[in-house]
């Protein structure tokens, strides 16, 4: 806090206060008088307030003077200084171009993916990502730049003059995102990506096939791939799973069926996932098929295969087999994929449990079941409400009915 004093010498009054831990004392003209002390003492308060905020200007009060001059090129000293700091700490915190970085994070990651995502992942940087960003620090790259990207890609055509569909877009992105996400961890700055949100997809209907058309499609198939779409239609395996079937894994004793790999892109790899590496229970229907195949297959390693004993290429079972099929049934052309959305159906319409359901078609809960699956159960079975109006039969009908008898006899 400053005070006003007075020099013995002359008699004028003088500020002394203490700016930036200096000492101050700035003298005055005016005379030691109870009026001017009290003038003083209303500019000093005034000082000691601007100090304590922090916004004294030194050469507002005392213009001309040498500490003014003195503070002022202290505090451009300072401005410099901080600037340097910036420039230094702007540099400590550059950032590698994307490319470089896009290299290092695909480098550390592929060796948890499998092959065909290994390309996919290569096909959408090399062909989409890396024409855009390459040249781009990852610190540098800002939110509408990924926006403006993701509207581009919208934009592009195939040569039918189709637009990229939402969920191919969405895959394209995902690599992107991964590795924003990554750099902005290792060099500490905010990622541009965060609240970008993927773009709505339509959902998927399921086209499953009924009893009826399962039976006919079983009666007219080639003979020899009869087994095979049987396993398709009541076991729930996808396509990779029933072509990448070996025998070491089928279980005639416990009559489970143990999926443990998937035939993709040429090679056996791990299933889709965890909950995918399942024992499938076999019914009478099944057993005996695979009992069947084992006289035609069973001197080799895969339970269903190609001439030379290979598995089999789920392109031209579909284009050879599958499609002609349908056409010559007269049949609504569906993907072979929608026989494990017919298995799904099929085991809930007969009143199987939802969790049993879900382990054999490789789900970690029964969500999915309902959300797919639960609105094509009563047109398989029966109206649905039946069964209520069955239990309330039951219970009041026959009491309705004695009511009336009494009413008769009186």
């Amino acid at each position: 806090m400053g005070h006003i004093r007075v020099r013995k010498e002359t008699g004028k009054l003088y500020f002394d206060f203490q700016y930036q831990k200096t000492r101050c004392r700035e003298q005055t003209l005016l005379d030691d008088t109870p009026e001017n002390r009290s003038k003083l003492n209303v500019a000093m308060k005034r000082i000691d307030a601007e100090i304590t905020l922090g916004t004294f200007d030194y050469e507002k009060y005392f213009p001309g003077s040498k500490n003014a001059e003195k503070f002022e090129a202290k505090a451009k000293t300072q401005v410099q200084n901080k600037s340097a700091q910036g420039q230094e700490q702007l540099a400590e915190k550059s950032t590698p171009l994307f490319e470089e970085f896009a290299e290092t994070w695909f480098s550390e990651m592929k060796i948890q993916w499998r092959t065909t995502y290994i390309e996919a992942v290569t096909i959408n940087l090399n062909k989409h990502i890396l024409p855009v960003f390459r040249d781009k620090e990852v610190g540098c790259i800002r939110k509408a730049d990924i926006l403006a990207f993701r509207s581009e890609l919208a934009k592009v055509t195939n040569p039918k003059g189709k637009t990229i569909a939402p969920a191919t877009i969405n895959k394209i992105m995902v690599p992107l995102r991964m590795i924003l996400n990554e750099a902005a961890n290792r060099f500490d700055f905010s990622s541009p990506y965060a609240g970008i949100k993927s773009l709505s997809v339509p959902r998927t209907d399921v086209s499953p096939f009924s009893i009826e058309e399962v039976r006919l499609i079983l009666q007219k198939v080639r003979p020899d791939f009869k087994n095979y779409f049987l396993l398709r239609f009541f076991t729930g395996m996808r396509t990779s799973e029933i072509n990448g079937l070996t025998w070491k894994n089928v279980d005639f004793d416990r009559m489970q069926i143990l999926v443990r790999q998937a035939y993709v892109a040429g090679e056996f790899v791990y299933t889709k996932n965890d909950g995918s590496f399942r024992s499938i229970d076999m019914s009478k229907l099944v057993y005996d098929a695979l009992k069947e195949q084992l006289e035609v297959t069973g001197k080799g390693e895969m339970v269903f295969c190609n001439t030379v004993g290979k598995p089999l290429y789920h392109k031209n079972v579909s284009e050879r087999v599958w499609y002609p099929l349908l056409r010559h049934l007269g049949l609504e052309r569906r993907t072979p994929y929608q026989t494990r959305h017919t298995a799904a159906t099929l085991w809930l319409a007969s009143g199987e449990s939802p969790e049993w359901i879900a382990r054999q078609m490789g789900h970690t809960t029964t969500e999915m079941l309902f959300r797919v699956y639960s609105r094509y159960v009563p047109n398989l079975t029966r109206k649905d409400g039946s069964a209520m109006e069955r239990l309330l039969l039951q219970q009041f009908e026959p009491a309705k009915k004695t009511e009336l008898e009494v009413s008769e006899n009186d």
